[in-house]
């Protein structure tokens, strides 16, 4: 059975990050599922900048899916509407207990999974304007922060969402895949490319 992950949007989340994590996964042969999180259930929703994404169903039809992992891209208003969410919230505790991969990236760390104390064991990453939100011994100032000993993924910013893709195509699929596609990307200095 191939890979499969969840990815929830709500009104305010940040384009850049949702985008190229969902381009990449689809390019590493993970099957990719839009749970939209928005309260009237509404599938086109508008995120930080504007931009319309359309999700493929609302969270309550999908949050019972057999997915490997569940992606909450960033951006404040976008994370706060997360944090506010009884079933995002949930959904994510489900995914914790079960053992699956959570994924947060940028304000989603500080902003969703340290308020509901959902991972109180857990290095994490998340945008360093909003360091004070993670505490201080779970911080880590890195472009992706992965801790296997609770299956957390964090990363920082739009800048390190290609970082943050490839980290979960790994996670999912293997280093050679993630390498695989890293290597069609022309990717810049500093960008690990899962060559060795």
């Amino acid at each position: 059975m191939s890979a499969s992950a969840l990815v929830c949007l709500a009104p305010g989340s940040e384009e850049m990050e949702a985008v190229t994590t969902i381009d990449l996964l689809v390019r590493g042969g993970i099957k990719v599922t839009i749970a939209s999180v928005a309260s009237d259930g509404e599938l086109a929703i508008t995120c930080s900048r504007g931009v319309k994404l359309l999700a493929d169903a609302p969270l309550a039809q999908v949050a019972d899916g057999d997915f490997d992992i569940i992606i909450l891209p960033g951006g404040l208003k976008g994370a706060e509407y997360f944090r506010d969410s009884t079933i995002l919230v949930e959904t994510v505790k489900q995914f914790h207990r079960s053992g699956r991969i959570v994924a947060a990236i940028c304000a989603a760390a500080g902003t969703v999974l340290v308020p509901h104390d959902i991972f109180p064991v857990g290095n994490m990453a998340g945008f360093p304007g909003l360091k004070d939100t993670i505490p201080a011994d779970q911080w880590q100032d890195k472009r992706v922060v992965w801790d296997p000993r609770v299956n957390l993924l964090t990363s920082q910013a739009p800048g390190t969402s290609i970082d943050f893709g490839l980290k979960i195509i790994d996670l999912l699929v293997g280093r050679e895949k993630a390498y695989d596609v890293a290597s069609q990307l022309v990717l810049p200095a500093g960008i690990y490319n899962f060559y060795e």
